[in-house]
């Protein structure tokens, strides 16, 4: 039976070119398990189109598929090292059990998402579990869309605009507890969003970098900015962030929280649409400083808690149609 039921249209972005003027493009990486590496890019092959083949032991690609090329691969590094017969197999057999294969994409247009979509609903039909499959299994979905610009007026409103609004995404998306446990996507410290939210927040590329590194020095939240501020100052990041994970590239990193490919109703569009959420938040100045002002009196009181700011959050979306 399909895992997806009528799956809602792909929003478009707000801004859907970088200030270049070239279309932006979203790179997506699920993990799940069920399924081998093999098997899923032998799927993802007949869905998609394209070539599946192995290009080392246990690390496969399938190529000049109609959505471009993917990887799909056991996601653990010692893993990777291991020989891929005898006791190496086995380890890695033994693995799956807690360990995500692991799909990334090559930057897709916008709206490939909802191809890749039925793509995944295949997978599913074929035995392909997520986050539910498992108390241990805290797998996710990523989303890399491109930065319109690298400029600080581009960047510090989405960074804003996800900081006040994450408790209410959280909140409607309902995270499973297997996630809440794991420090894979911890939401941003109250010290952050009470900088970016503050009269006198960041106003240069390089405060609202060091800001963060005060603040969130991590890759283990929501939305990580490491990448996009190593892209743009890998110096700065180099400072305080070990950089041996840190890819710089021009994109947001953006974690939800679980996979759920084996769900009914659940789908990449309803997820992707949270974070179009996010930009159109952005770029609405006056909600902007609504949001801002509602936070630093959210924070004045000494009764509330992060569940009543995600209702608070709610309540003026609503009002501004969002």
């Amino acid at each position: 039976m399909s895992a997806i039921s009528d799956p809602p249209p792909v929003l478009p972005l707000p801004r859907p070119h970088t200030a270049d003027g070239r279309a932006r493009h979203v790179g997506v990486e699920i993990e799940l398990s069920g399924l081998t590496e093999a098997r899923v890019a032998a799927l993802l092959s007949r869905s998609l189109g394209g070539e599946a083949r192995e290009q080392v032991p246990g690390q496969w690609q399938v190529t000049d598929s109609r959505l471009g090329d993917f990887e799909i691969y056991l996601d653990s590094r010692p893993l990777l090292k291991l020989e891929y017969e005898g006791l190496g197999r086995q380890l890695r057999d033994l693995a799956r059990n807690v360990v995500p294969v692991e799909i990334v994409s090559k930057p897709l247009e916008i709206a490939q998402i909802a191809e890749l979509d039925i793509a995944l609903d295949r997978l599913a039909e074929a035995g392909a579990t997520g986050t539910s499959g498992g108390v241990l299994l805290g797998f996710g979905v990523h989303f890399n869309p491109e930065a319109v610009s690298l400029d600080f007026d581009d960047i510090a409103p989405v960074l804003t605009a996800y900081a006040l609004v994450e408790d209410h995404l959280r909140r409607i998306a309902g995270i499973d507890m297997s996630r809440r446990l794991l420090p894979w996507v911890d939401p941003y410290p109250r010290a952050l969003i009470d900088r970016l939210a503050a009269p006198g927040a960041p106003t240069t590329m390089a405060k609202l970098i060091d800001t963060y590194l005060e603040h969130a020095p991590s890759r283990n939240h929501g939305l990580d900015m490491l990448c996009l501020f190593a892209q743009i100052d890998r110096t700065r990041v180099a400072r305080v962030m070990d950089m041996e994970q840190i890819s710089a590239r021009p994109t947001y990193h953006w974690r939800l929280p679980d996979c759920r490919i084996d769900e009914p109703n659940w789908s990449l569009a309803r997820e992707w649409n949270r974070w179009v959420l996010v930009e159109r938040v952005a770029g609405n100045t006056t909600l902007l400083e609504r949001l801002k002002s509602a936070w630093r009196e959210h924070r004045a009181s000494l009764t509330t808690i992060r569940p009543d700011w995600a209702w608070k959050v709610q309540e003026l979306l609503l009002e501004a149609g969002l």
